[in-house]
């Protein structure tokens, strides 16, 4: 369990507490929390891959550990969302952890034949695009629901919520339905590039 396996291990923590403080109201300044913990987690991403490759500790637990782990974080704040009213909605968030459950099965099959199949350009671009999107979602329910209570008195607020609520949703939708687009068009071609190991299992 080297230092980059161990920050592996710590962002799967951390999704615990990015859950708990996006779907517990009493939590004060909750969502504030979860958007930290979400950049400490995006943080520990960076730092087990540089580590591992300048450190040569590259190892097959965290080849598979550390996509999974990401998997994990991504798929858990989309819950949360999915609870949060629907800010992204439930369809959206099946399809997403759908492919993710699909493509590591695929890495399982890999692993039995003694194969570790790390993530490719496709798969990369993807979790770059939804974790763009939960960070413009957290930023956006701080925004609504912490700073502008704060910063604005109650006739602004009243004149501010109208408008910004309506073009947060909708903006979300638009962003979570083409990331969602992605995300199975990757996973598509995920199994088409792995078909003739699919086909040999079947």
């Amino acid at each position: 369990m080297n230092l980059p396996n161990q920050l592996t291990v710590a962002r799967v923590g951390l999704t615990g507490l990015i859950a708990i403080c996006l779907t517990t109201p009493s939590i004060p300044y909750g969502k504030t929390s979860a958007l930290f913990f979400f950049c400490l987690a995006g943080l520990t991403d960076y730092l087990d891959g540089k580590l591992a490759r300048s450190r040569n500790l590259i190892s097959a637990f965290g080849q598979l550990m550390d996509p999974v782990a990401d998997k994990i974080l991504v798929c858990a704040a989309f819950v949360s969302f999915v609870a949060l009213d629907q800010i992204v909605p439930a369809w959206m968030v099946i399809v997403i952890i759908s492919r993710e459950f699909v493509v590591t099965g695929v890495r399982l099959l890999a692993i039995r034949d003694g194969t570790v199949i790390s993530a490719g350009s496709w798969g990369k671009q993807k979790m770059f695009w939804q974790t763009v999107l939960i960070l413009t979602v957290l930023v956006g329910l701080v925004l609504r629901d912490e700073i502008f209570p704060i910063l604005l008195t109650g006739d602004w607020l009243s004149r501010i919520q109208p408008v910004f609520n309506p073009i947060f949703r909708w903006s979300v939708w638009g962003f979570a339905f083409a990331v969602t687009l992605l995300t199975l068009v990757s996973g598509l071609k995920y199994l088409w590039d792995h078909r003739v190991m699919l086909a040999r299992d079947v």
